[in-house]
């Protein structure tokens, strides 16, 4: 039986060509959309935790207030003890310290005076250590466009463009002048030893990148650190585990009157990523529910416009003893070799434009040019296992309900009202 319906659907293109047509549009936009929202999303937040907020973040609760003023005099003191306890008591997380700064870069000319000077953000981290991770976190070595990784002590990296504004050449020395976390002024000289372009908007106007130790020493911060970081060792944020570590960590360290003791906070509690999150989740339902609704509206329309060709057909078959529940179950086996067919031919498609922009993708620097969101300027779609089979829920779903809701005419109408059809 299975076989005579798939043999009359393909051999009737009037019964199938359309509706696969529409189907396979539908599977199409669906698999695509859904792949290239959840690349935006996963860009956005993948940027924000590399850059900003990791997976967990460990503060003072005094800092974490005003944590966007950057306070390093409210930063965390003896981070090398917490260090040591977070590795233990928490070994499937890869922790890190960090300071953040922003000061003046102070360019001398030959005479040892100021030639040119620019605002500079600084990122402190463990730039030199042999087991460190941050520079293949922060993708620093692929970023630099000229000159090379610091190897000793008063190197650091400076963002290409604020070495173009400021004329800074490579192996020239510059001073960084800043607070130091007991509010006096730093004045420290470092040797630039390359240039980086991250790709990301607000890293590429005027970002410095230096070794921890030499930061410290250079802000009065010996053994502190204005942030811990804390990332999943498989790369993927995991946002139960998150909090299970959060609330066991601040039962334990967090005490309410005390606001220098560390408190942790996990990324969707940071600069509004947890709305973003949410939006991922529930991105793929909303693009499944409107192709749904849309291509059922579609498909019933295409399917009652069928019907109304084969009543001939469906009078014959009454007319031959086949019942109307049974003439109803083929209609809807057919809708169902027809949803899987158009399914596998949107889905085929759908995963080849998917797989372009995830290789390829999209520049979309222009829009992003003067954000401070940490977002990549190049924007690829993700494809994930639920992209094979995200547009199969509509291209089947559709198919059914639009067939069912037409199909429903068949029990409506008389027997005889069919005979005398045949007859004319």
């Amino acid at each position: 039986m299975i076989r005579f319906l798939i043999k009359g659907i393909f051999r009737d293109r009037h019964r199938s060509l359309f509706p696969m047509i529409i189907i396979a549009a539908g599977v199409f936009l669906t698999t695509f959309l859904y792949s290239w929202m959840l690349g935006v999303l996963n860009e956005i937040i993948d940027g924000n935790a590399r850059f900003e907020t990791g997976h967990v973040k460990i503060m003072t609760r005094a800092y974490e207030k005003i944590s966007s003023q950057v306070p390093n005099d409210l930063a965390l003191n003896g981070v090398d003890s917490i260090l040591i306890h977070l590795k233990k008591d928490y070994p499937e997380y890869d922790w890190v310290a960090r300071i953040k700064f922003g000061g003046l870069l102070d360019v001398p000319d030959e005479n040892g005076e100021t030639r040119d000077q620019g605002p500079v953000m600084g990122i402190a981290i463990d730039l030199l250590g042999s087991t460190s991770t941050e520079p293949d976190r922060l993708g620093i070595r692929k970023s630099i466009v000229r000159g090379q990784m610091p190897r000793a002590p008063g190197e650091i990296l400076v963002s290409e463009e604020l070495t173009r504004k400021l004329n800074i050449r490579i192996g020239e020395k510059v001073t960084l002048i800043s607070a130091t976390a007991t509010g006096g002024m730093a004045v420290y000289n470092f040797t630039v030893a390359g240039t980086l372009i991250f790709g990301i908007a607000p890293m590429d106007r005027g970002t410095m990148i230096a070794d921890i130790r030499d930061i410290q020493y250079a802000l009065d911060m010996e053994n502190s650190a204005g942030e811990i970081l804390g990332f999943s060792k498989d790369g993927l944020y995991q946002s139960r585990t998150a909090m299970l570590i959060r609330d066991n960590f601040n039962h334990r360290f967090n005490k309410t009157n005390d606001e220098f003791s560390p408190v942790m906070v996990t990324l969707e509690e940071q600069g509004g990523l947890g709305d973003y999150l949410q939006y991922a989740r529930s991105s793929g339902f909303i693009v499944v529910f409107i192709f749904v609704f849309a291509m059922s509206i579609v498909l019933w329309n295409t399917s009652l416009m069928s019907g109304i060709r084969r009543y001939g057909e469906i009078g014959v078959r009454l007319a031959i003893g086949e019942s109307k529940d049974h003439i109803y179950r083929t209609l809807l086996a057919e809708s169902v070799v027809i949803g899987i067919a158009g399914s596998i031919i949107g889905t085929a498609l759908g995963l080849l434009l998917c797989y372009y922009f995830q290789e390829v993708g999209l520049d979309i620097s222009g829009i992003f040019k003067n954000s401070s969101l940490m977002v990549q300027n190049v924007i690829r779609a993700r494809i994930t296992p639920t992209t094979y089979y995200i547009g199969f829920i509509p291209g089947l779903l559709a198919t059914l309900l639009g067939t069912a809701i037409a199909g429903i005419g068949i029990f409506k109408r008389q027997t005889a009202t069919l005979f005398k059809e045949l007859e004319t």
